[in-house]
């Protein structure tokens, strides 16, 4: 798994190595992978990693990198190998990072950037357990029977990425303060990844919808499914969907005060982020919440419309508060 050619000589990129401090052939490249896995499946939050500092991306596109690389074992479509075989996967994933950690080297070079970053923020390693604890569960768990069902496995998938990221952003007081805000973030875009999966969670056998909530407007997933198999659309549907929308803003604005919290410099991101990820929402109510037959996008001229003001906000925020 290493980086491609291309990705090894991106000037850009590796600017951002040299104001991390990131030396080392090796090490360098292994960042180059994160940051690569990044650009390809996260276009709107690597948009949005591109408003803060150089020395802050390789970070989060080590975690964002990991996060990706555990996520794959579970996720591939191309994937047919067994339940079983995948926990056996990701339980070696778990004893490869934490001898990472504990400083053995790997020729993985995800692991390699995710355990250097994790040195350099000192970052909890129940963390990154309570995270691939989430993914296990994806092997064997299939429906959630309520949002506090649901709200549990977002903790590990979503939520601690969420406390991950603290430290590479900065606060301008106590972590724990920002720390609830941080979390609440993190599950709503993985909230709003799931309204707009649903159709391809469906194929891999999941629904990540609260299964009360969906059955209090007469949806169930026989009903997914149904809609799913034939392209057709249920007026039932649309209304579970439509408030599960108006949930989803509701964490949103939960989260938001916390984007406070955070040093100036790295505020534009997380604004931008956040208003990236509301913009997939908006996206689903535009398309009439027809998310079973279609995979709403964002397109890229409104992405940059958001990113290019708040990337003048982040070097204004910068020139202001340099030590930050």
């Amino acid at each position: 798994m290493s980086a491609r050619p291309e990705a090894i000589v991106n000037p850009a990129a590796h600017r951002e190595l040299d104001a991390a401090g990131v030396t080392g052939a090796s090490l360098r490249s292994a960042y180059l992978r994160c940051r690569e896995l990044h650009a390809v499946h996260g276009r709107s939050y690597f948009l949005a990693t591109r408003l803060l500092s150089r020395a802050q991306r390789p970070s989060v596109h080590a975690l964002y990198g990991f996060a990706r690389y555990a996520d794959e074992i579970v996720d591939s479509l191309a994937d047919h190998r067994s339940a079983a075989e995948k926990r056996a996967d990701l339980d070696m994933l778990q004893a490869q990072l934490w001898r990472a950690l504990d400083g053995e080297t790997t020729d993985n070079p995800v692991l390699v950037a995710v355990a250097d970053t994790a040195r350099r923020h000192e970052l909890d390693r129940p963390l990154f357990g309570a995270f691939l604890d989430s993914m296990r569960r994806d092997t064997h768990v299939t429906d959630y029977a309520d949002y506090a069902d649901l709200r549990q496995y977002m903790h590990g998938s979503a939520g601690v990425i969420g406390l991950q990221m603290l430290p590479v952003l900065g606060t301008v007081g106590p972590r724990a303060r920002a720390a609830p805000f941080a979390e609440e973030l993190g599950i709503a875009f993985q909230l709003t990844n799931f309204l707009r999966d649903v159709g391809e969670d469906l194929d891999r056998g999941r629904v990540y919808l609260p299964a009360d909530e969906l059955r209090a407007f007469g949806v169930d997933r026989e009903l997914l499914l149904w809609c799913r198999q034939r392209g057709r659309r249920d007026r039932r549907l649309h209304a579970a969907l439509a408030h599960l929308v108006a949930r989803t803003r509701a964490v949103y604005r939960r989260a938001s005060p916390g984007i406070e919290l955070l040093v100036p410099s790295s505020r534009p991101c997380v604004r931008t982020a956040r208003t990236l990820y509301g913009a997939i929402l908006d996206r689903i109510v535009d398309a009439d919440y027809d998310v079973l037959n279609r995979r709403v996008v964002v397109p890229t001229g409104s992405r940059l419309a958001v990113a290019l003001p708040s990337m003048a906000r982040a070097y204004a925020a910068r020139a202001r508060h340099p030590r930050a």
